[in-house]
């Protein structure tokens, strides 16, 4: 037995119905687990020794909006072209009525074996989930950014405030529905001395992929209505 297998039988019978494994490439091992469970599961996976995940290497947020809705049917794209997006297709029941989640990427030095764990945020505005911090110190840079750019709270983090965003930024950059413009536009004012923001003053435009002519079979921009 492999020791990413080993390392799943371990887990599937020290946590139960608690974790569920998920779909992972080759060679890697993905687990998830509910909100409620997450810090006595995550206590567990580094301190038992034989997990003993002792890092937290990295921790992203996630957006499944629209997840697996397509606008445009481009995997069989040849000389005919891409498709031209006019209806959406459904999008996957696996994530109905579930839309963000925390994915944390664990490392056991000792056993050199990594973890990939996910856990969706309740449903609700804003999403939250509770903090790990207390767990792997590594995580309060990382639960920062993913608040700062999905606006996903995490609950008992020490100090959770935007890291890479202004603070007179609006909204969460890396959520799908947030507009290509942002909502704000900021400059430097001679006459106040001082930056403002002020309206986006750029009208919205939706992205087109590129076509394929059919007299030349090279990829070329699709034309501009503003020219």
């Amino acid at each position: 037995m492999s020791r990413i297998e080993a390392t799943a039988q371990v887990i599937a019978d020290r946590f139960g119905a608690r974790i569920r494994r998920i779909p992972a490439l080759p060679r890697e091992l993905a687990i998830e687990v509910a909100a409620p469970d997450l810090l006595e599961v995550c206590t567990e996976l580094r301190d038992r020794p034989e997990l003993a995940f002792e890092q937290l290497t990295d921790l992203s947020g996630i957006d499944y909006f629209d997840h697996g809705r397509a606008e445009w049917i481009t995997a069989a794209a040849t000389a005919t072209g891409f498709s031209r997006g006019v209806a959406r297709e459904q999008p996957r029941t696996d994530t109905a009525g579930r839309r963000f989640a925390v994915v944390m990427h664990l490392l056991s030095v000792s056993r050199n074996v990594r973890l990939r764990l996910r856990c969706w945020c309740p449903p609700g505005e804003p999403p939250m989930v509770d903090s790990v911090t207390g767990i792997w110190a590594s995580a309060d840079w990382y639960e920062r950014e993913a608040f700062d750019l999905f606006g996903i709270l995490f609950r008992g983090h020490p100090d959770l405030r935007r890291i890479l965003t202004d603070y007179g930024f609006i909204g969460h950059p890396f959520r799908k529905d947030f507009p290509l413009g942002g909502n704000v536009e900021v400059r430097y004012d001679p006459a106040r001395g001082r930056v403002v923001y002020e309206p986006v003053t750029l009208e919205p435009r939706v992205n087109q992929p590129k076509v394929i002519r059919a007299d030349t079979g090279r990829p070329v921009p699709e034309p501009r209505a503003d020219g």
